[in-house]
């Protein structure tokens, strides 16, 4: 299969394939990066762990009416996935007070919020992610309003399904981190992936911190989380 490099991001490579205009090969590395990139190493085996733990979320989702890129698991750490063009709006969907929330907005660290909290941020290194609105949204052209409430109600069908997922395996899905694209006809679905990286997992019993915040506060034990999550969504 001949692949040609088509961009390489800091979790990521994602590759062209000779002859399948309409699929990629999603290529998860081993770097690991933290506060818009000024921390950066490598975790052992990374990439392994996060392609399986996407593919087995993904296939999960799937099979419960979500609809996304994800086609196969090819390899150790690659999958093939639906060409997709990325709509520049990170979505993140927060259950448990943690990260921002504490540090912006003066929330105690394991407030249960009542409802969902659903935020947006602008996918853009060079200005750091910024937090913004819907408006904002509109403003820079990136979604419409119906394009806007489907990502937002399939984010909360998202939420729910995972949270009912990961607490039958004895772990909080605290919050995620979303990307959306739309696929070669225009159709609104899910990309790129979930894992440790993207999402803050305790554990339900001991609210252990489970995912890259290990590597973020130097927490230690860090592949150890990574594996631990991995092997309670394999039983």
């Amino acid at each position: 299969m001949e692949k040609t490099l088509q961009y390489e991001g800091k979790a990521k490579k994602i590759y062209s394939i000779s002859g399948k205009p309409d699929l990629y090969i999603q290529e998860f590395k081993d770097d690991a990066t933290a506060f818009n990139g000024l921390k950066k190493d490598k975790i052992s085996n990374k990439g392994i762990m996060n392609t399986e733990i996407t593919t087995l979320i993904f296939n999960h989702l799937i099979a419960n009416g979500i609809p996304t890129h994800f086609v196969e698991k090819i390899s150790d750490n690659e999958m093939i996935v639906k060409k997709v063009d990325i709509i520049k709006v990170e979505v993140v969907c927060r259950n448990i007070a943690a990260g921002s929330l504490v540090k912006k907005f003066g929330f105690k660290e394991g407030f249960v919020l009542k409802h969902p909290i659903v935020e947006y941020y602008l996918k853009s290194d060079e200005l750091g992610d910024p937090l913004f609105n819907e408006e904002h949204i509109y403003a820079l052209g990136l979604a419409n309003s119906e394009e806007l409430n489907f990502i937002k109600s399939l984010t909360l069908k998202i939420n729910e399904l995972l949270k009912k997922y990961f607490a039958e395996r004895k772990i909080r899905l605290v919050d995620f981190k979303l990307e959306f694209g739309k696929d070669v006809n225009g159709n609104i679905i899910l990309a790129d992936e979930i894992s440790p990286d993207t999402c803050r997992f305790w554990d339900s019993e001991t609210n252990e911190k489970m995912d890259k915040d290990r590597f973020r506060f130097d927490l230690g034990k860090v592949e150890d989380a990574y594996l631990e999550i991995r092997n309670r969504l394999s039983k």
